[in-house]
């Protein structure tokens, strides 16, 4: 294999980007200059959203205004509201129900204003799904409320409480962006054929939906709830090892050390657990199994750095505010649409279509068929 051939992309540069930088070795994320750590729980995700689309986090004038901006777009059309019902009816996965009403976005929008359709809507699509599954009807989040209560009060019907929301925020500025991910690129290759912002986010949809990217914090999940007592967690993790089973929420592609979006929502678990919310056992059951899975780990696969990554936290923390694991992929699509619009724009500057060469291995010069009778 030669530098020309590199199956899946891997260490192609394919894009400049002003928008995120990870440093795998370091374990380090870096959102438009500023590490996440200096950004997750202290900005909110419209100030982020604000930093991604133009470069500088808002005054709070600026931040205000966005958020005036994407509040009109909570309330669904009849066209989204009808499919997000049939979706319901039909069973759908949450991450189909999100592609089908995002998709109905574009229907007589404003390209211009398509990012704030997007923006504004997912937190409301996304909510509203789970509230139609829980035999609720449509409702529409009320004023100008940040997109963590938009999409908390989509699904219950009434303002959250505020560290409910912190939570979430906390959360969406996390998976916000993070690099040239199958979903972003997914994003960026259709901007580049010149097709329209919606287009583009719902071709994104698609790959996040691939379990191999934005699928297993619900299977993390699932693994601590089936160990189901911290005694319990040597053998089964043990037991699991030994049938060469991966362990869910543990090792990253790229990073080489710690996820640090892990230990960002690690903090914002803490903090909603010290306010009296979310679910003691389940936290201290989680902390046992991540420990253990750790030690295991590092006894089992030595030459490899498998360390805790976001999808653990991940599930842990949207758990702790009472969503269902099937849910998680679907809001973790609300944070990563700053960084896909915000993608989007930037690879419509460059005005250059993504056509990546392909290496040919079939064979040539076969016989030429004869023709038909």
């Amino acid at each position: 294999m030669d530098d020309l051939e590199r199956p899946g992309l891997e260490g192609v540069i394919a894009a400049r980007t002003r928008l995120s930088h990870v440093d795998g070795a370091a374990g380090r994320l870096v959102i438009a200059g500023y590490p996440l750590e200096d950004l997750a729980g202290v900005v909110s995700f419209e100030a982020l959203t604000h930093l991604l689309w133009t470069g500088d986090l808002p005054t709070s004038e600026e931040e205000a205004s966005l958020r005036h901006a994407l509040a009109p777009h909570r309330a669904l059309s009849p066209a989204v509201a009808a499919l997000l019902t049939a979706a319901c009816a039909a069973g759908a996965p949450p991450m189909d129900a999100a592609r089908m009403a995002v998709g109905a976005l574009s229907l007589g929008a404003d390209e211009a204003g398509a990012a704030a359709a997007v923006l504004g809507a997912l937190p409301a699509i996304v909510g509203g799904y789970e509230r139609l599954r829980r035999g609720g009807a449509l409702v529409t989040p009320v004023g100008p409320l940040g997109t963590a209560e938009a999409l908390l009060f989509a699904i219950d019907g009434r303002t959250p409480h505020p560290e409910r929301a912190r939570a979430l925020d906390t959360y969406l500025v996390t998976v916000s962006d993070h690099g040239l991910n199958a979903s972003t690129f997914a994003a960026r290759v259709v901007a580049s054929t010149g097709s329209g912002l919606v287009d583009a986010v719902v071709a994104a949809i698609g790959a996040l939906k691939g379990p191999l990217h934005g699928g297993a914090p619900g299977p993390a999940l699932r693994m601590v709830l089936e160990i189901g007592a911290a005694e319990r967690a040597e053998a089964a993790i043990a037991e699991r090892l030994a049938r060469g089973e991966r362990l869910m929420g543990f090792g990253h592609r790229i990073y080489r050390v710690r996820d640090p979006r892990a230990d960002v929502l690690r903090a914002a678990v803490d903090r909603l657990a010290a306010s009296g919310h979310g679910h003691p056992d389940l936290h201290a059951l989680a902390a046992a199994v991540e420990a253990e899975a750790l030690r295991q780990l590092a006894a089992h696969k030595p030459d490899r750095v498998l360390q805790t990554n976001v999808e653990f936290a991940t599930a842990l923390l949207l758990h702790e505010l009472d969503l269902p694991d099937d849910l998680f992929t679907a809001v973790f699509a609300v944070g990563r649409a700053a960084g896909w619009t915000a993608h989007i724009a930037e690879q419509r500057e460059t005005g250059k279509l993504i056509r990546p060469a392909s290496r040919y291995v079939g064979p040539l010069d076969r016989a030429r068929p004869e023709a038909a009778r």
